[in-house]
């Protein structure tokens, strides 16, 4: 029957257990208190040789640290603790250690043990024939290290896929590191390279220093490039890493990241720089001018700190020097940085953001005299407890100051309240009623230097005052089908505003309009508080939906009608421009977890003509699948000399024999001149392609990739870029 702690605690205090003590014990580590959480199936004592002995599913538990065997013997007068058979020990870290005879001190945290088995907490092992530990410190004679398994799924001893021999490896718990001496590095059964000396984390810690992998490429224009991070661990919560990159073709350049955590939040910064040759464009946007070796790159830091349970502060910062650096060394394709920084209130029925924006172009076109910066941008929602007459309020407001140097100024302030009831007659439709009033004051400057004239207000302070009423009627009918339910909502909405309502102010905000099935019943289809969408209207439509299990279809296809025809004050290729609006539509299904597919429509009212047809599919699960995207945009919108477009995008991934896997996608432009004239391309031009295969298990990823990009502008040429990949578990990281 096992015996409890007392009993040991007892012994190794000198707590009398027999008639009388033959010796007088030396001084224990264990002092008077102290708690050896013990079992065991059989225990004995010698009072001539001061020995407990222990039989039988040992346990002793101590500060966290562990020790099982089948027989366990305690000396009395030496301190030592020796345990046999089945034997393991554990650590307040979680690392283990198993061995056929294991030598401690009595306080389970010292000591040595022949033919050791080490397991870290992070799954990595350490073989050797045997080990001593000293205050944690582990030495091991002739040791082994891989995190990688040594058993296939058949349960037969396997090859470790690399691991590392040595004369002599230390493992300290509190460095989190494994040092190395006289070792070996073998790869596959095969030694690759000798490491006289050598150490990698083991795992343990969250944040070390020391090499990371290696990365290693070619990008056209700069030639074969290799990368070597190095990690500096400035604290357990800041970092630093350092990458030089060294190119072919070109200076080599200089990476920098750091990170650091705070009690209520964290940061993270990046600069990437070089001096180098600089190619831009002249003030026109088409001519090239050199500027000969230049400082080049790029910074971004970006954060959030969370003050109190309502407040928080979020920002981010993206600047470069010139509009190519970007691409033409790997950072991103993006063609507009955007930095930011926002103060936000989160209550339960409220939400209140100050914030400020800066905008940096990278288009040959864009002037940096014309690119706004906005400060402040202030935004608040209330939705207050009160519902007056049943209903919902909601208040808004919002206030905008927009400048540039060089182009037309706003500043704007907004005030709504929106008043919204549902209810429900005896015929199961849903009638909401909804009544908005909005006012609006402008200050506007230098409108003269607006982009364009239609965006540009009139100089001086204007102000308007928007009602708005809307009805929105849906009337749903349900019913099974085929072992599913199907249901069918026709749905129609009555809106009502003013018109002429955008007359002398500016569009900074609105001009992004997309006309489909999620803006068909909005109150407002201008993307901004800028333009108000005025005048009479109806929208109607129906929405079909069908659920059975594993299998969901939506459809929904609708239309607007203008009662005061064309006084929107919509753009061309929008869709919204004539009395009738276009058709809209979009189709949904859903099978399971590897099949979604969902397609989007607009159809010319007049001429049928399908004016944009968009469809994306996603086929496969987590590790096999497949994604296509279709977009054919006819008519678009004129002002902002947006063209005409077809583009197919593919891109997939298939996973075989376990821990393989090839992955790829591709853009192509599939526009020809017919659908936009003056084009030269024959229907079928690459935008850019990639394609590589990787290799991942446990403790091993290898992979290469392929990218061709199609398109040059400045020194950021069209060309190839390959990437090789090589990242053993533990080591460089």
């Amino acid at each position: 029957m096992p015996l409890r702690s007392a009993l040991l605690v007892g012994i190794a205090l000198g707590t009398p257990l027999a008639a009388q003590e033959t010796a007088a014990p030396r001084a224990p580590v264990l002092q008077t208190g102290d708690v050896i959480d013990f079992g065991a199936d059989t225990l004995s004592y010698s009072d001539n040789d001061q020995i407990v002995t222990a039989t039988g599913a040992v346990r002793l538990d101590r500060e966290r640290n562990r020790l099982t065997a089948d027989e366990v013997t305690y000396n009395r007068a030496t301190g030592q603790v020796e345990a046999r058979g089945q034997v393991v020990t554990t650590d307040a870290d979680g690392n283990r250690a198993y061995g056929d005879r294991v030598i401690l001190s009595e306080s389970l945290r010292d000591g040595a043990i022949d033919n050791i088995l080490l397991v870290l907490q992070d799954g990595g092992r350490l073989a050797a024939r045997s080990a001593v530990r000293v205050d944690g410190r582990s030495t091991l004679d002739h040791a082994t290290y891989s995190p990688c398994p040594v058993e296939g799924d058949d349960g037969c001893p396997r090859t470790p896929d690399w691991q590392i021999e040595a004369v002599t490896v230390v493992h300290d718990p509190v460095k989190h590191r494994i040092s190395y001496r006289q070792a070996r590095f073998r790869l596959f059964g095969r030694t690759v390279a000798a490491l006289p000396a050598f150490s990698h984390p083991d795992g343990g810690a969250p944040n070390s220093t020391g090499l990371l992998a290696p990365e290693v490429g070619y990008r056209n224009g700069l030639g074969f490039s290799l990368a070597t991070p190095i990690n500096i661990a400035l604290g357990p919560d800041r970092q630093l890493t350092v990458t030089p990159w060294f190119y072919s073709e070109v200076q080599p350049a200089l990476e920098v990241k750091a990170r650091q955590l705070f009690a209520t939040g964290a940061v993270q910064a990046r600069a990437f720089f070089t001096y180098a040759p600089l190619t831009v464009y002249a003030p026109d946007g088409f001519t090239q001018l050199t500027r000969g070796d230049a400082f080049r790159g790029y910074f971004e830091t970006n954060g959030q700190f969370q003050h109190s349970a309502e407040w928080r502060s979020t920002f981010s910062v993206r600047l470069t020097t010139d509009n190519t650096f970007n691409p033409r060394y790997g950072v991103d394709y993006d063609d507009t940085l955007r930095s930011t920084y926002a103060l936000e209130r989160f209550r339960a029925n409220s939400y209140l953001s100050i914030s400020g924006w800066f905008f940096q172009g990278l288009r040959p076109g864009d002037r940096r005299r014309a690119t706004p910066f906005v400060l402040p941008l202030i935004d608040y929602r209330w939705v207050p407890d009160a519902r007056p007459f049943g209903g919902q309020l909601t208040v808004v407001a919002n206030t905008l100051v927009l400048s540039r140097n060089g182009g037309q100024n706003e500043r704007r302030g907004v005030a709504s309240i929106q008043w919204d009831r549902s209810v429900f007659t005896p015929l199961g439709q849903r009638v909401t009623f909804s009544l908005l009033g909005r006012s609006d004051v402008f200050d506007v400057a230098d409108a003269s230097l607006a982009t364009l004239r239609r965006y540009a207000g009139r100089d001086g302070v204007h102000a308007r005052a928007v009602p708005l009423g809307a009805v929105d009627v849906e009337w749903p009918f349900a019913g099974p089908l085929y072992g599913g339910e199907q249901t069918i909502t026709p749905r129609a909405q009555l809106v009502s505003a003013p018109l002429r309502l955008n007359q002398a102010y500016p569009d900074e905000d609105s001009r992004a309009i997309a006309f489909e099935d999620v803006s068909l019943f909005a109150l407002n289809r201008f993307s901004g508080y800028d333009r108000i969408e005025g005048g009479s209207r109806v929208n109607y439509g129906v929405t079909y939906r069908y659920t059975r299990p594993r299998l969901a279809l939506e459809a929904e296809v609708g239309q607007s009608y203008r009662f005061d025809g064309r006084q929107a004050n919509f753009p061309l290729g929008t869709g919204l421009t004539t009395a009738w609006s276009d058709i809209v539509g979009r189709t949904t299904v859903k099978y399971g977890n590897w099949f979604e597919a969902t397609h989007r429509f607009r159809i010319d009212e007049r001429t049928r003509h399908v004016r944009r047809n968009e469809a994306d599919i996603v086929l496969g699960s987590r590790q096999t699948y497949l994604t296509i995207g279709y977009a054919r945009v006819v008519n678009a919108i004129v002002i902002e000399d947006l063209p005409n477009l077809e583009e197919l995008r593919l891109g997939g991934r298939a996973a075989f024999l376990k821990h393989w896997s090839v992955f790829g996608s591709t853009t192509v432009d599939l526009t020809t001149a017919r659908l936009q004239p003056g084009l030269t391309t024959d229907g079928f031009s690459p935008i850019r392609h990639r394609f590589g295969f990787q290799y991942e298990d446990d403790c091993l990823r290898f992979g290469v990739a392929w990218r061709r990009n199609y398109i040059s502008y400045g020194d950021y040429r069209a060309g190839n870029t390959y990437l090789l990949t090589l990242a053993f578990k533990n080591l460089g990281r």
